[in-house]
């Protein structure tokens, strides 16, 4: 179904696939800061949240590439 809707976008699969994967990052990084927290590991819990989210930035950084140089590529050459 997400190859359908990816195709149908023209969207490169390979975008969208990583977009899933961050989103899977963050939940289970959101469900495991929770257990830290109820577990009363605040500090533990702030550390996975902070993994989560450098996991996210690294995951992300192609897409971001791709979108600035979709940007530069906009910008005309006055």
């Amino acid at each position: 179904m997400v190859q359908r809707i990816a195709t149908n976008a023209n969207v490169s699969t390979l975008y969208v696939e990583t977009i899933l994967k961050i989103i899977g990052v963050a939940y289970i990084a959101e469900f495991a800061s929770h257990i830290s927290k109820d577990a009363g590991q605040g500090a533990m819990a702030a550390k996975v949240e902070l993994a989560g989210k450098i996991i996210i930035l690294a995951m992300a950084i192609p897409i971001l590439s791709v979108l600035i140089e979709t940007v530069i590529h906009l910008i005309p050459n006055g």
